[in-house]
């Protein structure tokens, strides 16, 4: 963007902004003529359906037309302008032209004055977003209905309303040559560690690209281990969620445009927990949440763990079942293996169609697509019944932890050929390779498996299990190590009940 000097001709001043809109339509004008004495021409610019039109009028328009100025020096008018006559909330003097331009595709108004070299900038943008709703991927049995919508301030809005504390802290930046989209980082100062808080600016700062449309933007651009398939940056369109991440000394990274807020860093153990574990009675939610480790570890071993014992480890499976699966395979043309990966590729294609498709009917085509399916291929003697059990069964695991789509559907193949080349050895290497990469993992210097990878009540109080709430004192160490303390055991309430 060009930049230009504002000149005291109100003319060639509008000449210079038209310059940089030529040929679009949506730039409006209005000549004003302000009550100084003499009369001063004047102009309003603002683009046609990012302002809103109703709010410039009544509180720019009116007073100005029926304001009452003295006859001053021109150094003043600006400031009597603001100070007397204008009776918007949000306005300022502005000289520099690349932020007048910005502030036009914002959505802001222009006033631009005969014989100043500065501009009032009032924000009049048009509330141009969809009403607070549940988020579709998050919805809970139990707790807020509340979800984040595209626009930052209402967003920063839902945080506010949940952490009413002056330590709850906003830095604002912009990122993307073209798009200048504002970022904000939030935390709570009390409690974030300084050492990770300068790591996310540093990244943040480092971005040159020339725009960002969405968060996962970010995401991609500033994560640690780019080449792995797991993610070391979460993020939820929850406010809820954000908030209990905030109090347990983690980062929000708000982008405008996008509801999904992020969060580092980012743990594996957070793949299996959501929200309405934190509502629910701890027993129900440590049995549920247990039940998702247990899926995503079927997930990825089902189809390994059948094709090996099928090709290599016979002897492992009880006779009557050895015999069903082989009276079941008789006329089957493809190999076990090929077999799996025929059924897995179909069941992904079908889950990717229902997901596109509009929600009624991709239901309907999930569900119908693979019962007939795998009905007329078990007919045709294309693939045995006991796969379609194996790939059902696997794919069913797998929306036990709808985020770890990515890396099980890369390490369920993974597994699989080496469960079809080296049997339950080959499958158990695998295991032992995931393990071993996970634990290399860090997520802005803190361990990925953390706190996994120790055992102790502290250590697994909020992992495979949810611990109750009297019993959750402290926050993680190597992410909060300034405040860990997070209740006074002495005043959570009795843990057995009235005396």
């Amino acid at each position: 963007m060009e930049p230009f000097q504002l000149s005291p001709s109100l003319d060639e001043n509008l000449r210079l902004v038209k310059e940089r809109f030529s040929g679009d339509k949506a730039l409006h004008q209005r000549i004003l003529i302000l009550p100084f004495e003499p009369p001063v021409p004047a102009a309003l610019l603002y683009l046609d359906g990012l302002t809103n039109i109703e709010q410039i009028n009544r509180f720019v328009v009116e007073p100005l037309l029926q304001g009452e100025l003295a006859e001053i020096g021109t150094e003043k008018r600006m400031q009597q302008l603001l100070g007397k006559i204008i009776v918007h909330g949000q306005a300022k003097c502005e000289t520099q032209s690349s932020s007048l331009i910005l502030s036009l595709l914002s959505g802001d108004t222009l006033l631009l004055v005969d014989g100043e070299t500065d501009a009032l900038v009032m924000e009049a943008a048009s509330p141009l977003t969809r009403p607070i709703q549940e988020p579709d991927a998050d919805r809970l049995v139990r707790g807020p209905r509340e979800g984040f919508t595209e626009s930052l301030s209402i967003n920063l809005a839902l945080l506010r309303k949940r952490i009413k504390q002056p330590e709850l802290k906003f830095r604002y930046m912009e990122i993307g040559e073209r798009t200048h989209t504002k970022v904000c980082i939030s935390y709570l100062e009390d409690v974030v560690s300084e050492k990770i808080l300068q790591e996310v600016f540093r990244r943040l700062e480092a971005i040159e690209i020339d725009g960002i449309l969405d968060s996962g933007y970010l995401q991609e651009l500033i994560k640690d281990a780019p080449l792995s398939p797991f993610e070391t940056i979460g993020y939820s369109e929850r406010p809820d969620a954000i908030a209990g991440k905030l109090l347990e000394g983690r980062i929000a990274i708000f982008v405008d445009g996008s509801p999904a807020v992020l969060t580092v860093p980012h743990l594996f153990v957070e793949y299996f927990q959501v929200s309405g574990d934190y509502y629910a009675n701890y027993f129900t939610a440590s049995f549920n949440r247990f039940l998702r480790f247990l899926g995503g570890l079927l997930s990825i071993s089902v189809p390994a763990i059948y094709v090996a014992l099928v090709t290599y480890n016979q002897e492992m499976i009880p006779t009557p079942l050895l015999l069903s699966i082989s009276a079941s395979r008789m006329g089957i043309p493809f190999p076990t293996v090929l077999e799996a990966v025929l059924m897995i590729v179909i069941f992904e294609i079908l889950r990717e169609a229902g997901k596109r498709i509009p929600a009624p009917i991709g239901q309907t085509v999930s569900i119908v697509g693979a019962l007939v399916l795998g009905q007329a291929a078990v007919n045709a003697r294309i693939v045995s019944a006991p796969m379609v059990i194996v790939v059902a069964l696997t794919g069913i695991s797998g929306l036990l932890t709808v985020r770890l789509q990515g890396p099980v559907f890369l390490f369920r193949f993974l597994f699989l050929g080496l469960g079809a080349f080296m049997g339950l050895y080959g499958y158990l290497f695998g295991l032992i390779g995931l393990l071993l990469h996970l634990m290399s993992i860090r997520s802005f210097g803190v361990i990925y498996m953390e706190p996994l990878h120790s055992i102790g009540p502290e250590s697994i109080g909020d992992t495979i299990i949810r611990a109750p709430w009297w019993d959750m004192t402290v926050r993680m160490k190597r992410i909060a190590y300034r405040n860990r303390i997070r209740q006074n055991p002495g005043k959570g309430g009795s843990r057995h009940g009235p005396h």
